[in-house]
């Protein structure tokens, strides 16, 4: 069966979760182990012809193990991080890492400049939570919105804020950068992460190839089932050589976020859309669709669901989605509108670089609130276009980002 190719479901990344202590003569030893480790799994996912994207490392909060007292105090321990993970002795695949989250104000401070200098080994979150009547902490969130504002002063095309997310209701173990973040009760452990745009899109045209009604309801379903059945012997396969390889009992096991996870490099979440009789993606119908995914990365069985296990729609992270906003397709109001029935929240999102403090924290507070009314983790990572307006094109140079319309902040 074509859904059976393996070639089909890319494995984005292994992510292992660590714990560092404030001694630095600890941090390269836990750091080398779970690099060895990442190494190890990596080579036999290859050896039983499945790609592997990336390896990722996450630590507990960073403000538990890097020295904070100042920012150049941290700024040394991240170079001798940064040493580490440039070592000789590192494998040739692509290394993230993140220093988790970011509990206190003078943190939070930090990460502009952290993020600034580091990069990609600085990946950070904040979690903003509610209090006994529902609302937000809005310092936290007028906070976090400086830091994202700073970011993109700092860095160039403020691309830095693809290293730094808001969460709300999200939980540990989410395996995709940079909302994840790890906690020390939980030990060490490892998550799978996969790419599967193409395996999605199969699947469905090989199902409309062979459907006998136009039924909706009945194409409907079979959408759900071809996709869940896809998805499914994936994981199936995925988890079946994970428990036969001899591993040790350094890590363990927590589970898969079985989002799609799409990238520049794989076919766009908008052809799945199209594929299911949306003329395009933000066209009626989109939140029909995007309820229905959801309920496929919901459905897996035989392994434990972690981080998001939903619909992600990364705007400049899928070109579909990306070609979408030049022709008006969609706007952020209707981003937020189909977060209420999927995944990520407002992710990779770019606006005018003068967006006020005041609108951006309005809308995080927005996905906040339904993050926590509706009970499901959702983000915020917006991207300020330093010198760009609404409706310009940005001038993204990274090779994770599309370039894409800067949409106006309502």
């Amino acid at each position: 069966m074509p859904h059976k190719n393996k070639q089909l479901c890319k494995i984005r990344t292994i992510t292992t979760f660590i714990n560092l202590e404030p001694e630095r003569k600890n941090w390269k030893n836990a750091i080398l182990k779970a690099t060895r480790f990442c190494t190890q799994l990596s080579t036999v996912f290859i050896n039983n012809e499945y790609t592997v994207q990336s390896l990722r490392i996450v630590t507990n909060p960073f403000g538990e193990y890097l020295d904070t007292k100042s920012l150049e105090a941290a700024k040394k321990d991240l170079a001798f991080i940064s040493q580490i993970l440039n070592a000789k002795e590192m494998p040739a695949i692509r290394i993230r890492f993140a220093i988790g989250e970011a509990k206190t104000n003078k943190e939070i401070a930090l990460l502009p400049k952290l993020i600034k200098e580091y990069g990609d080994l600085c990946n950070a979150c904040v979690n903003i939570d509610i209090n006994e009547y529902g609302i937000l902490n809005n310092d936290l969130v007028e906070q976090s919105a400086k830091v994202v504002q700073k970011i993109s002063l700092a860095t160039p095309n403020g691309e830095g804020n693809f290293n730094f997310t808001v969460n709300f209701n999200c939980p540990p173990l989410i395996p995709y950068f940079p909302a994840s973040y790890h906690e020390k009760s939980l030990g060490n452990c490892f998550v799978i992460g996969l790419e599967t745009p193409d395996l999605l899109l199969t699947s469905l045209k090989l199902y409309n190839e062979t459907a006998q009604s136009s039924n909706h309801q009945e194409k409907f379903h079979g959408y759900y089932q071809s996709m869940h059945n896809a998805l499914q012997y994936h994981i199936d396969q995925i988890t079946d050589i994970i428990q036969h390889e001899n591993l040790g009992n350094e890590y363990t096991f927590s589970g898969f976020d079985s989002s799609a996870a799409p990238s520049k490099n794989c076919s766009s979440m908008t052809e799945i859309y199209e594929e299911m009789g949306i003329d395009y993606f933000g066209a009626a119908g989109t939140v029909e669709v995007s309820s229905l995914l959801t309920k496929v990365f919901k459905s897996i069985n035989n392994t434990n669901l972690v981080g998001f296990s939903g619909l992600m729609l990364a705007l400049t992270e899928d070109i579909g989605l990306a070609k979408g906003t030049l022709t008006s397709n969609f706007d952020i109001r209707s981003l937020l509108t189909y977060s209420a029935v999927c995944g990520i929240g407002l992710d990779t999102v770019p606006i005018p670089g003068n967006t006020s403090i005041e609108k951006i924290s309005a809308l995080m507070r927005d996905t906040g609130t339904m993050a926590y009314r509706l009970n499901k983790p959702l983000t915020v990572r917006l991207f300020p276009a330093p010198g760009l307006k609404a409706g310009d094109i940005t001038t993204f140079t990274s090779d994770d980002l599309c370039n894409c319309l800067v949409l106006p902040v309502p």
